[in-house]
């Protein structure tokens, strides 16, 4: 049997998770996109930028903050102090943990990336004016908080 092409149902169009996913993989395959350009995947932006706003922090309330497995977190951490834009320290109240601390080509790379991040966001929101913007914006941000989710 030979399935036509063409939209898919209209059941399923008109669907909010479904539309939400759809645009979901498209925001996430442009964004690793943008990352792609400095070599960076949405992990290490993730680190970054929780680094530099809320300072030093242990691998484990970093994976906490930014929803990042602990095994991922180690190979993000590893790749990031490999490349010098973070430092990893014992932690002096407790040896057994890490303190991990963004470097100043950290911060340099994480402006960077945000200006990599902000082109992908405007080719994402393209087709919207900038009030449709920041109503889905705000309209994203109430359905996230109301569900507690923090996928980042």
């Amino acid at each position: 049997m030979n399935t036509p092409e063409g939209p898919p149902p209209k059941r399923l169009r008109t669907l909010p998770s479904r539309l939400t996913n759809q645009a979901a993989l498209t925001a996430n395959r442009i964004v690793d996109q943008a990352l792609a350009q400095a070599g960076v995947r949405r992990y290490h932006y993730a680190l970054l930028a929780a680094l530099e706003e809320y300072g030093p922090a242990s691998q484990a309330a970093l994976g906490r903050r930014t929803g990042i497995d602990r095994s991922d977190m180690v190979a993000t951490v590893n790749d990031l102090a490999e490349r010098q834009l973070l430092e990893r320290a014992p932690d002096q109240e407790d040896r057994r943990r890490n303190v991990v601390t963004i470097t100043d080509a950290g911060r340099r790379q994480l402006i960077h990336l945000d200006r990599l991040i902000a082109a992908a966001q405007d080719e994402f929101l393209a087709p919207l004016s900038e009030a449709d913007q920041r109503n889905l914006i705000d309209l994203l941000i109430r359905v996230v908080d109301h569900h507690g989710d923090r996928p980042y």
